[in-house]
């Protein structure tokens, strides 16, 4: 191989044995480059690359566009369509250790329907996303297993059935590429289980049944202490089963029945930079400065291209200029962004540190959530009874400065600690996966809280945990008894929702302040939507309604952390399609659900995090690589948090312009940018009671009822679903 690799570069022969290869016809090489071709125009090229990559096929500008064939050093081979640099269409990619994925591709990524053969032989046929399985697919495994279902992430998940080859079968829900939720399995020898799963095993209630009639029925786990169950033997079978216990399904059965383990890919294509070679003799540049070499040029996987002997000075540019202009859609795939991009984005807020008016709140909120979540209780089931939901159910804990027989000494002064609904709450966060110490740590370890600078428009404050991970925001009453009405539903549409973009509630606590003080601080414990180590650059808070709508700041005093309204809004927002199709579904059912619970005056919060040409940085052989796609991408690709809906998803926007400032929806302008996105439904907590209601009627006299937040929860729905939907649309490319 790697003598081959020198004679390619060396060699006329060697030309004609990789055009051989790929059995392409005589076309353009490097040494006719010295061919005029017009700009924008399309021709069949040749390229041999320094570095002994190869490149054959149709040519537009600097970089392959249209059909055509690349091979890599190290093996692997790209043959298909193109689209200025990135693989896009319909194609084939191959690696050296004989794996082979054949079907669509989107800016770089295998993306659509296709086929991937691994190199053990396992086979899967069906939807990608960023080179993930994600939508319907089927895989079949060498050693005889078929899965035929959904995927999500690279994993199977939603419903799905898998046949072993002996015969084994199940049939039902999956998560995180384990059985888990409703499904039954069907043993080869007509023994059966039907009933609930987690992690892979039953758990909760179920029915095991023999193939001769006989059942068990009852509540199933691991741990002996909590099984529990009924015997039902046939006519036939009389005492034929009087020994068995569950431990033989775990311990026995379902060792016949494991699920293969998932295909590893060492390198993806969306990984591979091209390192495109361009000389510029012919050029009209060259032609007015012919005593002086031409300056070499390389080109990055988009398509941008850098003079090799101007890097240093690039580099040294690029710390601190921070204005970045926009590229000719004709030399980039990537625009550069329509706005300034700081290169460091301070945390928001500010340390609570000692002699801060709120510190003594904070020591106490703290001891607080420790005690709340240490507390020893019962194994969170999701199958809750209805008294768990019941506003009453509710906690008092006294905390005296020396401590006591439940709560440990501290500084504070004494206060009160009360618990809505403990169970319900300690539920939503096993059920939203979330680790008790690592909570508790987040929260309550020696790092202090910080506080945004400056309350919400309701009055309320909002304090961050140091890792980001959290936000605490102070409620009024009202809203305390909007969430403990709505709790239940609440916790079954998460259960029966998994993309939801509600916000997520970790706990609602009060704190009781004794002594001069003598007042009450309720406050609910949420997610952040923009935990991420992407900087979010722009954040708008979108409701449907234009009055009022608009950020009474100029342009060049918005910052990172300014959150913009509708009327600031100058995009479109394109997803990829399995997601847009999923997004909308999911906005529909989160807003019948809002609709329902006599819930308005909620937003979508979405966060952009620009991706720049300007952060294309040089390496060692002069090729360029994207800081982002490279470094960035390879965590995101290995977080599962960047395959949820709403949380790190790449998409693209799509600039629009109004021809009435006051119009909510402007025309597109074509102009697009790559961008990291985030978003969720934000402030679900305001009930339509008699305070909007007047503020309904009283604007309503005055302006127009449709352009205005406060009006009938059905209304709201209406508005808020059909705005985002309109704003929100499929990436076409």
């Amino acid at each position: 191989m790697k003598a081959w690799e020198a004679t390619v570069r060396k060699t006329h022969a060697a030309r004609r044995q990789a055009s051989n290869i790929f059995s392409s016809s005589p076309v353009a090489n490097m040494d006719e480059e010295d061919e005029i071709h017009a700009a924008g125009e399309v021709f069949h090229a040749e390229r041999y690359l320094p570095n002994g990559d190869y490149y054959t096929g149709h040519w537009l500008d600097n970089f392959p566009h249209g059909f055509g064939k690349y091979w890599w050093t190290d093996g692997c081979m790209y043959v298909g369509d193109w689209y200025r640099g990135k693989t896009m269409g319909k194609g084939t990619f191959s690696w050296p250790s004989g794996a082979n994925y054949q079907g669509e591709f989107k800016s770089g990524y295998m993306d659509g329907e296709g086929i991937y053969t691994g190199p053990n032989g396992d086979t899967y046929k069906g939807s990608w996303v960023m080179n993930l399985k994600h939508g319907h697919g089927v895989k079949e495994y060498t050693n005889g297993d078929i899965y035929d279902g959904e995927w999500c992430g690279g994993l199977q998940e939603g419903n799905g059935k898998y046949q072993w080859k002996d015969g084994n079968c199940y049939d039902g829900e999956w998560k995180n590429g384990m059985m888990s939720g409703m499904g039954k399995l069907v043993w080869s020898n007509g023994n059966t289980f039907e009933g609930l799963w987690d992690d892979g095993i039953p758990s909760g209630h179920g029915r095991f049944k023999w193939a001769d009639g006989s059942f068990y029925e009852g509540n199933w786990s691991k741990d002996a202490a909590e099984q529990n169950g009924d015997y039902h033997p046939s006519d036939d079978a009389k005492d034929e089963h009087k020994d068995w216990s569950q431990e033989q399904v775990y311990e026995v059965d379902l060792k016949e029945c494991e699920i293969c383990p998932l295909d590893k890919v060492p390198i993806l294509p969306s990984h591979k930079k091209l390192a495109v070679w361009r000389s510029t003799k012919g050029s009209s540049s060259s032609a007015s400065t012919s005593d002086t070499a031409p300056r070499s040029r390389r080109m990055s996987i988009d398509g941008s291209s850098f003079d090799v002997s101007t890097v240093e000075e690039a580099n040294l540019k690029a710390r601190d200029d921070t204005s970045l202009s926009s590229s000719s859609p004709s030399n980039s795939s990537v625009e550069a962004s329509p706005i300034q991009i700081p290169k460091v984005v301070k945390k928001q807020g500010d340390i609570i540190s000692k002699g801060h008016k709120n510190y003594e709140l904070m020591l106490n909120l703290q001891l607080g959530i420790r005690h709340s979540v240490g507390r020893p209780g019962p194994t969170p089931s999701l199958d809750l009874k209805p008294s768990a939901f019941n506003p009453k159910e509710k906690v008092w804990t006294r905390f005296p400065p020396e401590g006591s027989k439940y709560t440990p000494p501290h500084q504070s002064c004494e206060f009160k600690w009360k618990d809505y609904c403990p169970l319900v709450f300690r539920t939503l966060r096993m059920l939203f996966k979330v680790d008790a110490a690592e909570y508790m740590l987040s929260m309550c370890g020696n790092d202090s809280l910080r506080e945004l600078s400056s309350p919400g428009k309701s009055g309320s404050f909002f304090y961050l945990s140091y890792d980001d991970r959290y936000m605490i925001k102070t409620i009024k009453k009202a809203e305390v008894k909007v969430i403990l009405r709505m709790l239940s539903a609440y916790f079954n549409h998460f259960r029966q929702y998994e993309n939801t973009l509600l916000t997520k509630f970790f706990g609602l606590h009060c704190v009781r302040l004794t002594g001069a003080a003598q007042r009450k601080v309720r406050f609910i414990i949420m997610g952040n939507l923009f935990c991420t180590n992407h900087t979010i650059h722009r954040r708008f808070d979108l409701k449907g309604s234009s009055l009022g709508r608009l950020t009474d700041k100029p342009e060049s005093e918005i910052e990172a952390t300014t959150i913009l309204k509708d009327l600031d809004l100058k995009y479109f927002f394109r997803l990829p399609k399995t997601w847009n199709e999923e997004f909308r579904r999911q906005i529909e059912k989160d807003s019948d659900f809002l609709e329902q619970e006599r819930i308005m005056d909620y937003s979508l919060l979405v966060g952009l995090h620009f991706r720049e040409p300007s952060h294309l940085t040089p390496v060692g052989d002069g090729t360029v690589e994207d800081s982002y796609s490279v470094a960035d991408m390879d965590k995101l690709l290995s977080d599962p948090s960047g395959h949820q809906l709403g949380i790190g998803m790449q998409a693209r926007i799509e600039k629009m312009e109004r021809a009435i400032e006051t119009e909510l929806i402007g025309e597109p302008t074509g102009e697009c940018y790559d961008v990291v996105m985030f978003f969720g439904i934000i402030d679900i907590l305001q009930d339509y009671d008699i305070t909007k209601k007047l503020e309904h009627a009283y604007k309503s006299m005055h302006y127009d009822p449709t352009s205005i937040s406060a009006v009938d929860p059905r209304q709201y729905a209406k508005r808020f679903h059909d705005f985002i939907l309109t704003i929100f649309k499929e990436d076409d490319q």
